[in-house]
């Protein structure tokens, strides 16, 4: 049982209020320095407190306070950065803290950043941090890998605490978007100094935050569970903005005054598996299905009504641009796909032009996505959408025309060779769902109809995921979702900087690495959308991706979750969802 709150806190005992649902993909841990991947992240954004986070209600992407005491004080020339943070916020209580009540204060923003570039670690989001070119964090991580020990204790220039609640970045160059960063909990969320001590290279599963839940059980790959904390500070749900809409405003009249967060427990089981997931929900098993499986959308919608059984289960939907890429990295390190010359360019070209599109959104996505002309997400900063590129089209014809320009020629048997005479075989990394099985099937298809064999290595995302990023790998399959209203995310999958992290191909191009610096440096206007474009028009030109597909999302809800909807670049949204337990324990007719 679990004390009402709110608007409800009169009422007594209620019963506790559970949000069931489930991943897709299994997550890899809970150590925000540690992790990469959208599931990992989903769960740690919502233990662990960034200083500033993107509003509820709103225009998308709006950065505002969360434990900073207000919005970061900026020098006119966008290179330091000055934050303050609200006294009175706690850690949720943790052995490490030997039985005392350990507040948040600045000296953890620094701690937790300083971990990001400590070598032991190996963190993906370095590149993040070089990036932003930090005053003294590379010196210092150099002094690490040379010595074996990273100085926790040995102040730099570029990130001061200043006193116990005040904390200060330096930068070598203007970033005048560096402050949304600071509004992501799952990479930048303070972890307490004595945590990390304690339980050391287990720190994965042992997560201790100032978030809204705690970690309660885990069983990898099979079960998460969070708690609300009881330690939580008194936060209420906010009030909606002049540029709310319409459907947010209802929410901030329905639930004005609740506070935070409004259910007791989450539960997630990672189910990969499209058809089992789908029928753990609609048997009641879970409470909400974030993401429909995109094969199945048929069973969830006739054109763009509810089909007969999600109407007679009162099932709520909730449809609109997902935004993100589905997309092909390619391995420019590879001897085989990559290279920068003509011919090895051509081949990533053909496979591209090839590659049936049209088919992929018929059979995978069920027409719930829209060709990719660019790497560029819908929503998101230089988005057009009235551009055309070589990377939207399906022309089987010019594809094999390239190959033969380049010299990848067909022998008797109709397979083609490099241009060296040697064998040309492809090998593609997936994942073991029946999603993925498909996919495959129509990749194979369409390398096939240019000559070009292909073989497949099967393995669950995590482990693609650390192939990829150690450069161990031809070609994978998968989709980036942005983090944040800035396209700078997505430009990294390109910048030399970011090679074994978001870097996923390994291009390393002068050129690139100087527009995507300047793009950084510049502020919005006319010459920072310039360098999307041209940006962009490398990447369709040398091809180290094919962005295929931008998709659309749709979630599906019993009646007894309330609150929901999509919301853009946010990822700690429990604390906003509401649960009607009476009407849960009945369930749906």
């Amino acid at each position: 049982m679990a004390l009402a709150t709110g608007a409800a806190d009169a009422a007594g005992q209620e019963e506790q209020k559970v949000l069931r649902y489930s991943f897709e993909i299994a997550e890899t841990g809970f150590d925000p320095a540690q992790i990469s991947d959208l599931y990992s992240r989903n769960v740690t954004a919502n233990l662990f407190d960034a200083p500033l986070r993107f509003a509820w209600l709103g225009l998308p992407g709006t950065p505002e306070p969360n434990t900073a005491a207000a919005l970061p004080e900026v020098s006119a020339d966008f290179r330091v950065f000055t934050v303050t943070i609200r006294p009175g916020i706690y850690f949720a209580d943790d052995e490490a803290f030997g039985g005392q009540r350990r507040e948040l204060v600045a000296a953890d923003y620094v701690y937790s950043i300083k971990r990001i570039a400590d070598p032991r670690w190996k963190s993906p989001s370095f590149g993040e941090l070089e990036e932003a070119h930090i005053v003294g964090l590379q010196a210092l991580r150099e002094q690490a890998l040379k010595s074996g020990k990273f100085d926790y204790d040995r102040e730099i220039e570029g990130l001061q605490t200043l006193d116990r609640y005040r904390f200060r970045f330096r930068l070598e160059r203007a970033s005048p978007r560096f402050a949304n960063g600071l509004a992501d909990p799952s990479i930048f969320g303070a972890v307490a100094r004595e945590v990390v001590e304690r339980y050391g290279d287990q720190i994965m599963a042992h997560p201790v935050g100032t978030g809204p839940f705690r970690l309660a059980q885990w069983r990898r790959s099979s079960r998460i569970v969070l708690e609300r904390n009881p330690g939580y500070r008194e936060e209420r749900f906010p009030v909606a903005p002049e540029s709310a809409s319409e459907q947010q405003k209802r929410l901030a009249q329905q639930f004005a005054g609740r506070r935070l967060p409004m259910i007791d427990r989450v539960e997630i089981s990672p189910i990969e598996e499209s058809q089992p997931r789908w029928l753990a929900f609609l048997n009641g098993e879970h409470d909400l299905l974030e993401r429909m499986p995109r094969d199945l959308i048929p069973l969830a919608l006739s054109g763009t009504r509810s089909t007969p059984v999600l109407q007679r289960k009162h099932i709520q939907t909730y449809r609109s641009p997902e935004i993100d890429v589905a997309l092909i990295a390619y391995n420019v390190e590879n001897p085989t796909i990559g290279g920068y010359t003509a011919e090895k360019v051509a081949l990533r070209r053909a496979l591209n032009l090839g590659l049936d599109t049209d088919e992929l959104i018929r059979s995978i996505y069920k027409y719930q996505a829209f060709p990719a002309q660019t790497l560029v997400q819908p929503g998101v900063y230089g988005y057009d959408p009235q551009l055309h590129t070589e990377n939207g089209d399906y022309d089987p014809v010019r594809a094999n025309a390239l190959l033969d320009l380049y010299g990848y020629r067909r022998g008797a048997d109709g397979w083609r060779t490099l241009p060296d005479g040697s064998a040309l075989e492809l090998e593609v990394n997936v994942e073991p769902d029946q999603r993925s099985r498909l996919t495959s099937e129509i990749f194979q298809r369409s390398f096939h109809a240019l000559g070009v064999r292909v073989g497949f290595k099967t393995g669950k995302w995590p482990e693609n995921l650390r192939l990829a990023q150690s450069g161990q790998f031809q070609i994978w399959f998968l989709a980036m979702s942005a983090s944040g209203p800035d396209s700078e995310g997505i430009f990294r999958l390109g910048y030399s900087g970011a090679i074994g992290g978001f870097d996923l191909s390994r291009m390393a191009m002068p050129d690139f690495d100087r527009e995507y610096r300047a793009f950084k440096e510049l502020p919005d206007g006319p010459q920072r959308l310039e360098l999307v474009h041209s940006m962009a028009t490398l990447l369709v030109a040398y091809a180290p991706y094919k962005a295929i597909v931008h998709r659309y999302k749709l979630a599906l809800a019993y009646p007894w979750v309330q609150g929901f909807y999509n919301a853009p670049f946010i990822r700690d949204w429990w604390r906003y969802i509401d649960v009607d337990a009476p009407m849960q324990a009945r369930g749906a007719p």
